[in-house]
């Protein structure tokens, strides 16, 4: 059994983590970090973890296997800084800290996203896990740029209220959620440039992605469309798909209308085509705090370790 810390334990991606680490074969929880809740039970905080787990918050973390930072973005190199950990211990880095440049220190961080960087995370020490857009949008584009096929691509992508994190914000209030929808980030999502530099390593052409996101009025999920011409024929597109992701076990290609219930509580990513005339439409649905978040950081962990890349994360969608 390896022993496991989670940094940031109090937010969304934490408490996720916690419920997958709870009934992982592998792990055992040490520790769990938070400076504001030190000193309260995990299952205070969440009812959900109520028998699941009752650990106390803690401000001191402790030695550890494999430690996962769940803080806001821009501060794990801080945390790192002031608290370093060992070479030989295992580091996800669920921010966005180390996406764009993995250099810190002695370590050199590895981006998380499975599907593309699965020799490289065995065995690694440190991983940046992707983010939540990113891995929707990413793997619903990647098939194409393998090929070169990519050229100017348009994305609307829709996203649930527990993606903006826990701090309570105007846009994230249940009055304000509630029957509305609005975009935000037009053009300039965070994501973006994380996006692009993993697309144009596989792409011959330069890419321009024009990325508009949505604030949905439910609390978990991702939806992704994204629209590029191309004159494949659609069941070449879907076999392109299939034969790229064939040994991936949490993506899916469908040829019938994928929706957000189908992968919400699992670490699934689905994928649909549609195309009409020389226009293809390629729709992505992830779970943003599993596939998008907490769950493929423990799916890189398995990667890293050298376990059954499922371990742990054998989980039924909520359809109903």
């Amino acid at each position: 059994m390896k022993t496991v810390g989670i940094v940031g334990a109090n937010g969304y991606t934490g408490s996720e983590l916690v419920r997958l680490l709870a009934f992982h074969p592998n792990v055992s929880l040490r520790f769990l970090y938070s400076r504001s809740n030190s000193g309260t039970k995990i299952s205070d905080l969440y009812p959900d973890l109520a028998t699941v787990c009752e650990m106390v918050l803690t401000d001191k973390p402790e030695e550890v296997d494999i430690l996962f930072l769940c803080l806001p973005h821009k501060e794990s190199q801080n945390w790192l800084t002031q608290n370093p950990v060992k070479d030989s211990t295992l580091v996800i880095d669920l921010g966005n800290d180390f996406r764009l440049d993995g250099n810190f220190g002695n370590r050199n961080f590895i981006y998380g996203l499975p599907e593309i960087n699965k020799k490289q995370l065995s065995g690694a020490k440190s991983i940046a896990n992707p983010g939540c857009f990113a891995t929707a949008i990413q793997l619903a584009l990647l098939p194409l740029a393998q090929k070169g096929l990519l050229n100017e691509v348009y994305t609307t992508g829709i996203t649930g209220s527990t993606g903006a994190g826990q701090s309570l914000q105007a846009t994230t209030h249940f009055t304000w959620r509630n029957d509305n929808i609005s975009a935000y980030k037009t053009l300039t999502h965070q994501h973006v440039d994380e996006i692009l530099q993993q697309l144009v390593s596989f792409n011959t052409n330069e890419i321009s992605l024009n990325f508009v996101p949505w604030r949905g009025d439910f609390a978990r999920g991702i939806f992704t469309s994204s629209t590029v011409k191309t004159d494949l024929e659609l069941s070449d597109i879907e076999q392109l798909f299939k034969d790229f992701y064939a040994d991936e076990p949490f993506v899916k290609v469908s040829e019938k209308a994928i929706d957000l219930k189908q992968v919400v509580n699992t670490n699934r990513c689905v994928i649909q085509i549609e195309k009409s005339g020389n226009v293809a439409v390629i729709h992505s649905a992830i779970d943003n705090l599993l596939k998008g978040a907490s769950g493929q950081a423990v799916q890189n962990m398995n990667i890293a370790m050298g376990w059954e890349e499922n371990s742990g994360l054998n989980l039924k969608p909520m359809a109903f």
